[in-house]
């Protein structure tokens, strides 16, 4: 008998860049979709979060915690274009997305089919235009382990081009709202403004049709507990931390399994799972704290801290692929300059686990590694122009050099045959 969930919940996040050129218009869009509501953080509703993150960064990613009292009050009444452009201007702002319903859904299977509910959805956008599609599931009417491991494997390539190539999976939505798989995608699309005829350029080197999971799951405590660790489940562990199906045996393979993934184990019933295309939390219900508090805290604390991380990845990549073009060298030395100081050099949280956490997303993103690189590449190129315009600088001397010697020649000229 295969094992069973106490609770579950997974975000599915899709990146995606708007044009820097039209930023405030994306804003603006987003203000004006009435189902689409801008989020203002409060200190007394969201402490966790404020008391979670070091100043700079919660000013950085959380500018609205400032909004109080009169601000707030004279934010809320001006006009839609005020607001936009106040908006646009901070360097992250958030949106909640309100569907019409509570939206319910079913995954086929070859057990007839996983029903889903869709609670939350959230757009991060950084005033870079590199954006977060972010949308939080939970299974509905099933504990079954394993239909979370299905649930995880389809449901991340429901906005792939695979699902459209050929029919991924058999992957089918029924529910009022989404229809079918596409209406999911478009869905996306309308919201995020790219629609995947139209990805070029950039956003196609960047943005990753699959989706990053983010996933959380308390197994009941009779799977995981002083009599029984992890090793009791060890094939499914791995499942869970890869995304793989319930039926992926045959190629298993432990070794690789463990040299791709990267684990914060510092508790004892509770394991955070990191890839580089996911962040998946597994604990025993034997611990109260993990079906209470963590559940709470994983969606919030950690889960911004894995957007930042992965915003950092972008960011970098966007600054790296920039380099083809050579006539943005000096933009991108300002942009990595802001990037370092705003960013890289800071602390995000005086928080061991959550400090541990952002230490080891760095190193499974392999941020610090894309970050010398840039670092290198920069400095060559960087270097070469100064070379460039010191050798102009030269011959514009050697010019001028010339040129005076040649009007004092013809002054000496000048002088003796005038004296003779």
């Amino acid at each position: 008998m295969g094992l069973k969930t106490k609770y579950q919940y997974t975000y599915f996040i899709h990146p995606y860049i708007v044009d820097k050129s039209r930023y405030d218009k994306y804003i603006l869009r987003l203000l004006k979709d009435k189902k689409c509501n801008f989020r203002i953080f409060e200190k007394e509703k969201d402490m966790n979060i404020y008391m979670h993150f070091l100043p700079h960064f919660r000013n950085y990613i959380f500018p609205t915690f400032e909004l109080r009292g009169k601000k707030l009050r004279e934010f809320q009444s001006m006009n839609i274009e005020l607001k936009s452009k106040i908006i646009s201007n901070q360097t992250c702002s958030c949106f909640s997305y309100n569907l019409d319903e509570s939206v319910k859904g079913k995954v086929d299977t070859e057990n007839d089919g996983i029903f889903f509910n869709i609670e939350k959805i959230e757009i991060i956008c950084f005033n870079t235009g590199l954006c977060f599609f972010t949308m939080k599931t939970t299974l509905e009417g099933t504990n079954d382990f394993y239909d979370l491991l299905d649930f995880n494997y389809k449901f991340k390539d429901i906005n792939s081009e695979f699902n459209s190539l050929r029919n991924y999976e058999r992957i089918k939505i029924q529910t009022n709202t989404f229809q079918d798989v596409k209406y999911i995608s478009e869905f996306i699309a309308q919201i995020t403004g790219i629609y995947k005829r139209k990805i070029t350029g950039i956003n196609s080197e960047l943005t990753n049709s699959r989706f990053y999971t983010y996933s959380y799951a308390c197994l009941e405590s009779e799977y995981w507990n002083d009599r029984k660790n992890i090793d009791s489940f060890t094939l499914d562990f791995y499942r869970y931390a890869h995304v793989f199906p319930k039926s992926y045996s045959s190629d298993f393979n432990q070794i690789n399994a463990e040299q791709n993934l990267s684990i914060l184990d510092k508790f004892k019933y509770y394991k955070i799972l990191l890839t580089k295309l996911s962040s998946n939390l597994i604990c025993s219900g034997t611990d109260t704290y993990n079906y209470t508090e963590l559940p709470y805290k994983y969606e919030n604390e950690y889960f911004y801290t894995y957007i930042i991380a992965l915003y950092q990845k972008m960011f970098l990549r966007k600054l790296n692929s920039d380099f083809k073009e050579y006539e943005k060298i000096n933009k991108m030395r300002r942009e990595f300059i802001n990037f370092t100081k705003q960013l890289w050099e800071k602390e995000v949280t005086l928080s061991e686990t959550g400090t541990q956490y952002y230490k080891i997303l760095k190193d499974v993103l392999e941020l610090e590694d894309l970050y010398e690189e840039i670092k290198n590449k920069y400095e060559i190129i960087y270097k070469d122009l100064n070379i460039e315009k010191n050798n102009a600088y030269f011959v514009i001397l050697i010019v001028i050099l010339i040129f005076s010697l040649t009007l004092n020649l013809a002054d000496i000229i000048i002088m003796l045959y005038l004296l003779m």
